[in-house]
């Protein structure tokens, strides 16, 4: 605490220290306040989405799957793809028809980040319709495996 200065002829003494009390007083009710406003301001709402009517897309005659297999290599179709090949190969595939969808398959294993790279090719080189394919699956039964043709 601060030192108070005392004049000697008076009865009357003067304290000039600072009262600590009502700022701690402060200090610990705004505390609170934060203690208590902090969790209502995290989004943690439980919504009961509605479920979409929209039908699905109808498949194409002759659909291109482009496949990131586990190792990250790509095949289109069943045929294997090069490094660096993929433009060359959907260009051959699609006829140069760069409106038509593009089917991505991955396997579970590989990493979004390899996925998206992937994703990334397929946008630069002029392919923006792409389509994330994936098993349908009920609630609580497990997964069908993926038919090796697709």
């Amino acid at each position: 605490m601060a030192g108070g200065i005392r004049e000697t002829g008076d009865d009357l003494v003067e304290n000039h220290e600072i009262n600590v009390t009502p700022f701690i007083d402060v200090m610990l009710v705004l505390l609170i306040i934060f203690m208590v406003a902090a969790p209502l301001a995290t989004v943690d709402v439980n919504v009961d989405l509605p479920v979409s009517n929209a039908t699905p897309a109808e498949r194409p005659d002759q659909p291109v799957y482009v496949t990131v297999k586990p190792d990250l290599t790509l095949a289109l179709g069943n045929q294997d793809i090069a490094p660096g090949g993929l433009a060359a190969a959907l260009a051959t595939a699609t006829g140069g028809d760069r409106e038509q969808r593009i089917f991505l398959r991955a396997d579970r294993e590989v990493a979004y980040g390899d996925l998206m790279e992937t994703m990334n090719t397929l946008r630069d080189t002029g392919y923006l319709k792409i389509a994330l394919v994936g098993l349908e699956s009920t609630t609580g039964a497990a997964p069908a495996p993926a038919e090796p043709g697709q």
